[in-house]
C-alpha cells in the first residue's frame, strides 16, 4: 500500500521560512520522480518543484531562487524548503510520486502566509 505523508505545514509571516516533508512508503523511492504541487481556493492545482530519481530538478517560475526541492533516498523522504515566502504562496502542499506511468497523491499540508 503506497502512502505518501506531508508535514511541515504552518503559519507563518511574509518573508519566513518552512520545510515540508514528504514520508513515502510502499513504492521504491530512489527509482520513483517526485514532486510538489500546490492549491489555493479557488484554483487549480499547478506543480511547484519537481525532483527525477535522478536527482534533476525543476521550478515554476514564481518560486525559482526561493524554494529549493530535494530528495533522501535512505530515507524515502522528500523535502521542499521554503524561503522568502509570501502571502501568494497560500495554499495546500501535496507531495506526488510518478512511476511508470502511475502516481499517487499525499493528503496535503497548509501553509499559510500571512502577518
Amino acid at each position: 500500500q503506497v502512502q505518501l505523508v506531508e508535514s511541515g505545514g504552518g503559519l507563518v509571516e511574509p518573508g519566513g521560512s518552512l520545510r515540508l516533508s514528504c514520508a513515502a512508503s510502499g513504492i521504491i523511492f530512489s527509482i520513483t520522480d517526485m514532486g510538489w504541487y500546490r492549491q489555493a481556493p479557488g484554483k487549480q492545482r499547478e506543480l511547484v518543484a519537481g525532483i527525477s530519481s535522478g536527482g534533476r530538478t525543476n521550478y515554476v517560475e514564481s518560486v525559482k531562487g526561493r524554494f529549493t526541492i530535494s530528495r533522501d533516498n535512505a530515507k524515502n523522504t522528500l523535502y521542499l524548503q521554503m524561503n522568502s515566502l509570501k502571502p501568494e504562496d497560500t495554499a495546500v502542499y501535496y507531495c506526488r510520486s510518478s512511476r511508470s506511468g502511475l502516481s499517487f497523491w499525499g493528503q496535503g499540508t497548509q501553509v499559510t502566509v500571512s502577518s
